[in-house]
């Protein structure tokens, strides 16, 4: 079965990526839960967090400064220095 993933950050050209495996386990790994400051994200991150917590992994918090844009560089670069799995919270 194929799996097309649609990247909603551009329209314009089409970038051909590849899904990065699964950890077996999320046990021993720091997961990052990005809140894109939405209304009630963080009520289902924090849901989330407690089950992850309970499964045996690291949990660390970020969130955006606005949803309307693409995360901060600095942001996203703190992230992957920090995590190995992120986990980004939408509502509606």
């Amino acid at each position: 079965m194929s799996t097309v993933l649609l990247d909603p950050t551009n329209e314009r050209r089409l970038a051909a990526m590849t899904r990065c495996s699964r950890p077996a386990s999320l046990r021993g790994l720091t997961v990052g839960l990005l809140d894109i400051s939405k209304a009630r994200g963080d009520v289902f991150l924090n849901q989330l967090e407690q089950r992850l917590i309970e499964t045996g992994a690291t949990v660390k918090r970020f969130r955006k400064p606005t949803f309307t844009k693409p995360a901060p560089v600095d942001l996203r670069h703190e992230i992957a220095s920090q995590c190995q799995v992120v986990i980004e919270a939408l509502a509606d």
